[in-house]
């Protein structure tokens, strides 16, 4: 099997819920770390408004001094045509825009219904065509406000990205409700959909069945897997909602079935740890308090 995409969302969808805030200096060292452990996909920062998500203020000092790198290819998150202004003002090589696919929770997130959103989506795809744009789906199995998600409408937002010219459609399960059966089901109806556009997932690990959900996406043609160092992450507008599943444990689920992913997992794992320390809580993810198993011994 073809190792997948990580795509690292620690410094963003990783920090954002946290109440602890770290300096802009924390977030590129750890953002360095991560570079140098071998992700070459980073999501950096969200451009949206400091009263919303105080974590994410400083979104264009974190992208003035990132470390550069020929093979990083650094995102920043856009909600909106005021976060798009500010994040075409920075060199960062990607673009991830965000839908709900239920109106309960992108009113919440972006006080628009699902349709609103899709359509000013449809409007700034354009403006960004010198930048790598991915579609986020999010809430794509289950919402906490309007409870499990319709497919057919996720088939036809992840179609209406596609046509408006996105490279990439990921599909979030933002609360972490999903099963493996649900996760294969929606992505080979959102694959057959999108044409040549590339195939995303984004798990998180709320009910433990993240990992599982990993491996039903690549089994589904899945492109990119996003993962947080350390299993940090949270939605502030997604009750109770827990972190993304962690970096490590996709490292170990694919390096110990022989998909080699160019990452070093000690490196990683090292991540997971000082992060932690840094937000003073234990590591979410399971392979950063157990470590990696050696078939040696």
């Amino acid at each position: 099997m073809k190792a997948p995409q990580i795509v690292e969302v620690g410094p963003r969808d990783g920090l954002q819920n946290e109440p602890t805030l770290l300096t802009t200096g924390r977030k590129i060292e750890l953002i360095s770390r991560l570079v140098k452990a071998g992700l070459r996909r980073i999501e950096v920062a969200s451009f949206v408004h400091p009263d919303r998500v105080p974590q994410m203020a400083d979104a264009e000092d974190v992208c003035a001094s990132l470390p550069q790198h020929p093979d990083v290819s650094y995102i920043g998150l856009v909600l909106n045509q005021r976060g798009l202004e500010r994040a075409l003002a920075t060199s960062l090589h990607e673009f991830n825009f965000v839908v709900g696919a239920t109106d309960g929770f992108n009113s919440a997130n972006q006080g628009k219904t699902s349709g609103e959103t899709m359509a000013e989506i449809e409007s700034m795809v354009p403006d960004a065509a010198d930048r790598f744009v991915t579609v986020t789906i999010s809430v794509a199995f289950g919402c906490p406000y309007d409870g499990r998600t319709a497919a057919d409408h996720v088939v036809d937002l992840a179609r209406r990205a596609a046509a408006a010219g996105a490279d990439e459609i990921a599909l979030g399960d933002t609360i972490g409700v999903a099963v493996p059966s649900q996760v294969t089901d929606l992505l080979t109806r959102v694959r057959s959909a999108i044409g040549d556009a590339r195939l995303r997932a984004h798990f998180h690990d709320t009910r433990n069945t993240a990992i599982a959900n990993v491996w039903a996406a690549l089994q589904a043609g899945a492109h990119a897997l996003d993962s947080s160092v350390g299993g940090t992450g949270g939605c502030p507008f997604a009750p109770e909602a827990t972190g993304n599943v962690a970096t490590e444990d996709v490292l170990y689920l694919l390096e110990s079935s022989d998909i080699a992913t160019g990452v070093d997992h000690d490196e990683v794992i090292g991540v997971a740890r000082w992060l932690s320390e840094a937000l003073g809580k234990e590591p979410a993810g399971s392979v950063a308090r157990a470590g990696w198993f050696s078939p040696e011994g």
